[in-house]
């Protein structure tokens, strides 16, 4: 076998894999999706809060509960588990989106700022997915300008919990929405360009971006589009 066609199957099969591993992230996301809206529909139903008595008691809480999730999920990546505590983990995230659902629900037109937030999310998602599966670009120069950009969104979220300034607030989401969606460019070319080769790993950070990019949207949406009775 000559030189080059070693290097054409290595080619092939490294692609193949990149290949696989977007698929499966592709159909482990939409799979995550359900257990999401189930949890968010029972924390609806049952005016869930994680803690009342204490805004940043709560914030600590739910930071503590993410983590040792994210932890395990990764420990156990390799592994059906990694799959059960993905999808449990999705559950949680939709008990705590229940709380602005149901801020969001207060309004005349909530049922439709939640729509909008849902279809805007899905087509930041599938606009930059497609850009970095068609041009197979290499964003990973982002990752660091993304992460300091995450620890300062979440900085400002703590400072905020003290002082409730509401233009702060908005200044938080729309920043998250530009961080968020840069970031579903970066994960998703990570996969394409097989910087990503774990689809469990893989779809929990696409989560997590499209999680928080529909959270942002909603909170800017209901700033500046909620009717009151």
């Amino acid at each position: 076998m000559q030189p080059f066609q070693i290097a054409s199957q290595a080619t092939q099969t490294v692609s193949q894999q990149q290949n696989k591993v977007l698929r499966n992230t592709y159909a482990l996301l939409a799979l995550s999706m359900f257990p999401t809206v189930i949890g968010a529909l029972v924390g609806v139903q049952m005016g869930f809060t994680l803690f009342a008595g204490s805004p940043l008691l709560s914030f600590a809480i739910f930071m503590g509960i993410a983590f040792a999730f994210m932890w395990g999920i990764e420990r156990t990546k390799n592994s059906g588990m990694g799959v059960a505590l993905l999808l449990g983990f999705t559950f949680f995230m939709g008990l705590m989106l229940s709380r602005i659902l149901q801020v969001a629900l207060g309004f005349s037109n909530g049922t439709t700022l939640i729509a909008m937030a849902a279809g805007g999310t899905g087509a930041i998602f599938f606009s930059l997915a497609t850009v970095a599966t068609v041009t197979k670009k290499d964003f990973s120069f982002l990752g660091k300008f993304l992460f300091i950009g995450v620890i300062v969104v979440l900085l400002a979220a703590l400072a905020n919990i003290f002082f409730q300034i509401p233009a702060l607030s908005l200044t938080i989401s729309a920043v998250a929405v530009l961080i968020f969606s840069a970031y579903i460019l970066y994960d998703i070319s990570r996969i394409v360009n097989g910087g990503e080769v774990n689809y469990i790993s893989a779809t929990l950070a696409v989560y997590l971006d499209i999680y928080n990019v529909f959270v942002s949207l909603l909170n800017l949406l209901m700033a500046f589009g909620g009717e009151r009775d």
